[in-house]
This record gives structure tokens, C-alpha cells and sequence, in this order.
């Protein structure tokens, strides 16, 4: 695969989040991208930071969440691996820059997240917030995919046309957990959002 057709997703794995992964990876898609993962291989003999720094470096987008960067539980631990995976993605980009394969990546946060708190070097930036909801994070994804150069002048693709399809991607989801269980491979997912997905034109 072209790495300019690559976007990796960094975002949390647990299952309250899984609509909104879900989501991205539809979006990702309908924009006619290819949605990257650590999930995406299934090889459980290599280290996941191993498919991750893979996956970032031969990809030329990446996406980042960082909601769950926030004390949880008892003892108010907060998950740092999605910060990570964003340093990754910024030492690729400045790995890249000024060449044709630069690195571009997307910083999605909740609107009362405090994340220059959490890591204030981020205060530079202008990350895309959202409010927690599908409809919200398939509009940024769409909105800033569908103005990537590579993408710009060639789809008239809108937010609403990717959340009018998403039931049906929805649908097929629930299909592949009949068939393979509660967490389908992630091929089956790329394949069953490029099958309901909106035409990009």
C-alpha cells in the first residue's frame, strides 16, 4: 500500500470508546483512505510498539485522540500511550519535512479536556475538539482529511454523507461479531467500511 493512502489511528481501545473508533475508521475510509492500526497484523510475537512505530512511519497521516489522558480509577492513573504514539507521529513529520511524503497528523481532544496541562508542550497547537459524540468526530475527521493536498480538489464528500452511510457500516459490524466474535479482525473492518462507505465523488 501507498504510504499517502495510510492513516494511522491512535485512539483509546476499550469499549466505550469503540462507536467513535469505529467512526474513524468509516470516515477514514469514505475519504478513500486506508485506516492503520496496531490492531491491523494479529502478531502477538511482535512488540506493539513495534507495529505502531511501523504502521506511523509508513503511513502519511495519523490521527490522535487523547481523551482518555486523564486520571481513572482508584488510584487516578492516566494513559499515556496515545501521548506517545503522538511523539511518534511528530518525530516523523520532522523526519519528513520539506519532502513530498511529509508526515501530516490530527490532534482530536473533548472540549474541556485540559490536555496543555497534561503536556505543555502542546500549547502551540490547534487541536480539533469534539464533544464526545459520533456525529462531532466524523465531521472533524471528514473536515480535515477532505482538505489534505492529496485529497482537495478531488471529492465532493461532506461530513453528512459519510453519517448517512455509517448505519449500514454499523450493521456489517454487528454481522462480523456474529461470525468471529466480539472483536472481528481488523482486515474484516477495513474491508466491510470500504463496502458501505459514501463514493468519494
Amino acid at each position: 500500500m501507498a504510504p499517502a493512502k495510510g492513516v494511522f489511528i491512535n485512539c483509546p481501545f476499550d469499549k466505550d470508546f469503540a462507536p467513535l473508533f469505529e467512526a474513524i475508521i468509516f470516515a477514514v475510509r469514505a475519504c478513500d483512505y486506508k485506516p492503520r492500526s496496531a490492531l491491523e497484523t494479529g502478531t502477538v510475537s511482535e512488540p506493539r510498539i513495534d507495529r505502531i512505530i511501523s504502521a506511523i512511519f509508513t503511513s502519511k497521516y495519523s490521527i490522535h485522540d487523547l481523551s482518555h489522558c486523564k486520571g481513572e480509577g482508584d488510584e487516578r492513573l492516566a494513559r499515556f500511550n496515545m501521548p506517545l504514539e503522538l511523539g511518534m507521529a511528530m518525530a516523523r513529520r520532522y523526519q519528513t519535512r520539506g519532502k513530498k511524503e511529509q508526515h501530516d497528523w490530527l490532534l482530536l481532544v473533548p472540549e474541556d479536556h485540559v490536555y496543555v496541562k497534561v503536556i505543555s508542550d502542546l500549547a502551540g497547537f490547534d487541536p480539533m475538539k469534539y464533544d464526545g459524540n459520533v456525529e462531532t468526530i466524523i465531521q472533524r475527521v471528514v473536515t480535515w482529511l477532505t482538505t489534505r493536498s492529496d485529497t482537495i480538489s478531488k471529492t465532493t464528500l461532506t461530513p453528512e454523507d459519510v453519517l448517512d452511510a455509517l448505519p449500514a457500516f454499523q450493521a456489517g459490524i454487528e454481522q462480523l461479531k456474529k461470525r468471529w466474535g466480539p472483536e472481528p479482525p481488523w482486515t474484516r473492518l477495513v474491508e466491510a467500511a470500504g463496502r458501505t462507505a459514501p463514493k468519494l465523488l
